[in-house]
């Protein structure tokens, strides 16, 4: 078991889009475990990579007890819209109503490289399309509306945890093709 530091807003690898996964391999099979230990410790809905401080395109899921991972996902929303409250392992204790699509259908990739098709609705849908936005670099915050989006930063300035410590940034040793992670 591995649970990783989730990293909070105001570290720079949540609003980096998240690279393609191209190998599927012992690496990222380590990266689902440790996403999946951490998100079932924190606990939480869902977790995407980069909130461990990995800027891969997969997240976990945990909702309604079925717990899954997705690597590189797509998605097509339905036209149905949901007004929920949301939340966010990266914003501790800040919850505010966020429209999402009712449904989504999500395609990608299982650790191993084999397909994947998710259908959810409601929680699921909310959830899936909140660990992809984590994938571009967006997060829900940005979708609340001027007045929500004001308050929710004045909550986070205001927060705890805001500011306490820097993140740690590690730079690979690899070539990184401009990505810088």
């Amino acid at each position: 078991m591995a649970i990783r530091p989730i990293r909070l807003f105001g570290d720079p690898i949540l609003r980096r889009p998240a690279i393609e996964v191209v190998d599927f391999d012992a690496e990222l099979r380590q990266i689902v475990q440790d996403l999946t230990d951490t998100m079932l410790e924190a606990p939480g809905a869902g977790l995407a990579a980069p909130q461990i401080g990995v800027g891969l395109r997969v997240f976990t899921y945990n909702v309604d007890g079925e717990v899954g991972h997705l690597v590189n996902p797509s998605l097509e929303l339905s036209k149905e819209i949901q007004d929920g409250p949301e939340g966010c392992l990266s914003l501790p204790e800040l919850t505010y109503d966020c429209i999402r699509a009712m449904s989504v259908v999500a395609t990608g990739f299982n650790m191993h490289g084999d397909p994947v098709r998710i259908e959810g609705s409601e929680m699921l849908a909310r959830a899936i399309q909140h660990e992809t936005d984590h994938l571009d670099g967006v997060l829900f915050i940005d979708r609340l509306d001027d007045a929500a989006r004001k308050a929710a930063m004045k909550e986070i300035r205001e927060s705890d945890w805001f500011g306490l410590e820097k993140p740690t940034v590690k730079v690979s040793p690899h070539r990184t093709n401009g990505f810088g992670f």
